[in-house]
């Protein structure tokens, strides 16, 4: 990739990046569903408030996940609890609230880009 196409990439991705963390940061509070709820904690011990508590801590990472849903966005997340335990999150908006799709610990590369956004802030 050449310099100005280079440059342009990262601005268009830092647009991107910002409008999704402004739309999840926009919402007034979550929707739960009591599948989803319970799929997280039996499958990886993961309560609902610790999903809602990443929202409020530094940093948070925040992607498209554009391969997994063609009705509606979904946002991949990766941030920590208030014991600082690293979760990534799979979320969707519905009527201005986060309803948590899927969360679990990080992977070990998930982790890796987490901690360099940690450093860096």
């Amino acid at each position: 990739m050449d310099t100005p196409n280079f440059i342009l990439y990262y601005w268009y991705m830092f647009k991107v990046y910002k409008k999704m963390k402004n739309t999840l940061l926009s919402c007034t509070g979550f929707q739960w569903d009591n599948g989803n709820n319970t799929k997280n904690w039996l499958k990886h011990q993961v309560t609902s408030a610790e999903c809602e508590e990443i929202f409020f801590n530094q940093p948070l990472i925040v992607g498209e996940d554009n391969r997994h849903s063609l009705l509606e966005a979904r946002f991949y997340v990766l941030g920590k609890t208030e014991q600082h335990r690293r979760l990534f999150l799979v979320c969707t908006v519905r009527n201005n609230l986060i309803r948590v799709i899927s969360a679990r610990d990080m992977s070990k590369k998930e982790r890796e880009v987490y901690c360099n956004a940690e450093n860096n802030a």
